[in-house]
């Protein structure tokens, strides 16, 4: 089993333009999608849900895209 793990990492526009066009298009295809976030290799399934989520508190704001699978 693996252990827990909660990161944030945080990229240049181009480098999130970039995995999003690589989530979209493996969405589209049916096709696992593969991202390495803070050195770390992760394995979307094809079967994950999709969700997104907006959160509003004390004047900010945040949108989060998720994406959630059991192993």
């Amino acid at each position: 089993m693996k252990s827990q793990r909660d990161v944030e990492k945080t990229y240049q526009n181009h480098e999130f333009v970039e995995k999003l066009r690589r989530l979209a298009d493996a969405i589209e295809n049916g096709e696992k999608f593969e991202i390495q976030i803070a050195g770390e290799r992760i394995y979307v399934p094809v079967r994950a849900v999709f969700s997104i989520e907006h959160e509003r508190e004390d004047g900010s704001e945040e949108i989060e895209f998720q994406i959630k699978w059991t192993n």
